[in-house]
């Protein structure tokens, strides 16, 4: 256990590489409580949205969620963030345990020129993130005639009936790369529906998984984590989140990442593997043949799928097409590895 942002996390239960197995084969689940929940609602609710959000909120109706990131002045990230329409006037944000304080204010700021009411209720739920190729199995299990989960469309939401609580929302999200679902409830019924995923999937190879996992897994999918690989100096675009990023509608500072759109960045973010022995670390420099550095590692691990160690880092342009040639200085060595296409798995 380890404290974070305010809570006592799980980093491993059994062990990162045991963990990592089940949620790629059979079902683990993480208990991500830290994260943050942040309800908008009113006439303006959308307009607000669209202009503090990166992505295009209008293409959401009830019953969808969205990936999205508040961009800041600098041409740098807020926060990355998922956004669910509850109904017609009414959102929810769920955002980084790590920046709850930073994001309120900042949300707070910009509300003031819209007409939305803004509610913190990151203290009164719990969410669990079940994940892995068995968890439509397990969910439905659960859920029972309430709902059909098992055909739940990815970035979609509804409610279920779990362990005799009524309409939980439950949504098919995650930050694995598998099959897996977000389960969102009142802190009081957190530990029924914990037992029951349990109790029910015992003959799934069901297990808890911890943070290291969780990292693990996102990275052999090439996807960010804020404070690694996305901050508040880098940009969506030089971190390969132009998907995210609309320009069909105004937002903060769009009229900048328009600008490096269109005329390119002077560095982007990739993925590499290691040709040599060691694993990159978050910080390590990356330099070209000639032992110039080009960037800097934001993640690194050795790969439990792969049993490859596998990093992503921000590199010179000129560098950040897949087999260009790269070192990775790792204490005294410089090892050489090689720019590969995300994701690694």
């Amino acid at each position: 256990m380890l404290p974070f942002a305010g809570f006592e996390m799980p980093i491993q239960y059994e062990g990162v590489k045991a963990e990592h197995y089940t949620v790629r084969n059979d079902v683990g689940v993480f208990d991500v409580s830290h994260m943050g929940n942040f309800f908008v609602e009113g006439k303006e609710a959308l307009p607000f949205l669209q202009y503090i959000t990166s992505n295009d909120v209008a293409k959401l109706k009830p019953g969808k969620v969205q990936y999205s990131c508040f961009p800041n002045e600098q041409n740098g990230i807020v926060d990355d963030l998922l956004v669910y329409q509850l109904d017609n006037d009414k959102y929810m944000l769920v955002v980084n345990g790590a920046n709850l304080d930073k994001d309120w204010k900042w949300v707070n700021k910009w509300a003031k020129n819209f007409d939305v009411k803004l509610t913190d209720l990151s203290d009164r739920y719990s969410i669990l993130a079940v994940q892995g190729p068995k968890a439509p199995e397990l969910m439905q299990r659960l859920a029972g005639d309430s709902a059909d989960l098992k055909n739940l469309k990815f970035y979609t939401w509804t409610t279920a009936d779990l362990a005799g609580h009524r309409d939980i929302l439950v949504s098919a999200t995650g930050y694995t790369g598998e099959k897996g679902y977000e389960i969102y409830v009142d802190n009081r019924y957190a530990e029924d529906i914990w037992k029951a995923l349990f109790e029910n999937g015992k003959d799934l190879g069901i297990k808890p998984t911890g943070l290291g996992a969780r990292d693990t897994l996102r990275l052999e999918k090439g996807y960010c984590l804020y404070g690694n690989d996305i901050d508040d100096t880098t940009s969506p675009i030089e971190a390969g989140l132009g998907w995210i990023t609309k320009f069909s509608k105004d937002f903060i500072n769009a009229e900048n990442l328009k600008k490096q759109k269109e005329e390119g960045v002077s560095r982007k973010l990739v993925g590499f593997k290691l040709k040599g022995k060691g694993v990159a670390r978050h910080d390590y420099d990356i330099l070209d043949r000639d032992g110039n550095i080009i960037g800097k590692v934001t993640s690194g691990t050795m790969s439990p799928t792969l049993n490859e160690a596998i990093g992503m880092g921000y590199v010179s342009t000129d560098f950040a097409k897949p087999g260009s040639d790269i070192l990775i200085q790792i204490r005294k060595k410089q090892v050489p590895a090689e720019v590969v296409k995300l994701p690694f798995v």
